[in-house]
């Protein structure tokens, strides 16, 4: 008997939904689940963790990840309104450093600034020490990424609100202060979280400036451990602190794409 469209849809999407469970099926089957109760969730080993892991390393990655986004907000705006200045070696320096910084890779960009600036400056330190370091690295990394998004958020922004600004009698600076670039951030809200999201991931690169027991981020916390007690809990534990930050902000750039959508 020959099956009409929509019969032959429905049956393969059962077919998807039964090798779904399958594969499922499988997989609880089939796992060792003693020795991956042994090998990642040693109880001991996660109370062990706490409230270090909470008081010292998550505060540590949270403080890393604002001061680098705060420093990349700022800066990637410079470089976004020197990419659509009208002054031709604006555009060419912000084009440059975009398209230089976007190619390097952040742990590279952090080696530098961490070791780099103070061979090259040696009776200067970078304030706020470690701090100061990451805060650097990463948001020279993020400015890059951050000042296309922004760039496009301000071309995004109607001409037309620009041309009304100029009729009412502002200034060029004071539009774009006051209109534009207000507009802008409310156009790029969601990818600008997005970055967020990344720099909080990145902040894992933090070990290459040799952080100490005051100054240790999750990721190397949970590499400590793991060394000290030969376990991969430590790992595990480690990847569910990220994601305590992770999933609420992914949520936020859900909610805040719906919104815009429907605004517009």
């Amino acid at each position: 008997m020959k099956l009409r469209r929509r019969q032959r849809e429905r049956l393969s999407l059962w077919l998807q939904y039964l090798a779904f469970v399958a594969i499922i099926a499988v997989v609880i089957f089939a796992a060792d689940w003693g020795r991956l109760r042994d090998a990642f969730f040693r109880v001991d080993i996660i109370e062990s963790m706490f409230p270090t892991i909470i008081t010292v390393a998550l505060r540590n990655t949270i403080l890393y990840t604002l001061g680098a986004f705060a420093f990349g907000l700022v800066f990637g705006t410079l470089l976004a309104l020197m990419r659509l200045s009208r002054v031709a070696p604006y555009r060419w320096v912000a084009t440059a450093y975009i398209e230089l910084f976007r190619g390097l890779p952040a742990l590279l960009v952090l080696f530098l600034v961490g070791y780099g600036i103070p061979i090259a400056f040696p009776e200067r330190e970078i304030p706020g020490g470690v701090f100061g370091s990451i805060t650097i690295g990463l948001g020279l990394t993020a400015a890059a990424y951050m000042a296309e998004t922004i760039r496009a958020g301000i071309q995004a922004v109607p001409k037309g609100q620009m041309e009304a600004a100029r009729t009412l009698g502002m200034s060029h600076f004071t539009a774009m202060r006051t209109i534009v670039i207000p507009q802008a951030f409310r156009i790029v809200i969601p990818p600008l979280t997005n970055e967020l999201i990344l720099l909080t991931k990145d902040s894992s690169l933090a070990y290459v400036l040799g952080v100490t027991a005051q100054t240790i981020e999750v990721t190397k916390f949970g590499r400590d451990t793991l060394n000290d007690r030969v376990n991969a809990t430590p790992l595990l534990v480690a990847g569910f602190t990220y994601l305590v930050i992770t999933l609420p902000l992914s949520q936020v750039v859900r909610r805040l794409e719906l919104r815009y959508a429907k605004a517009r």
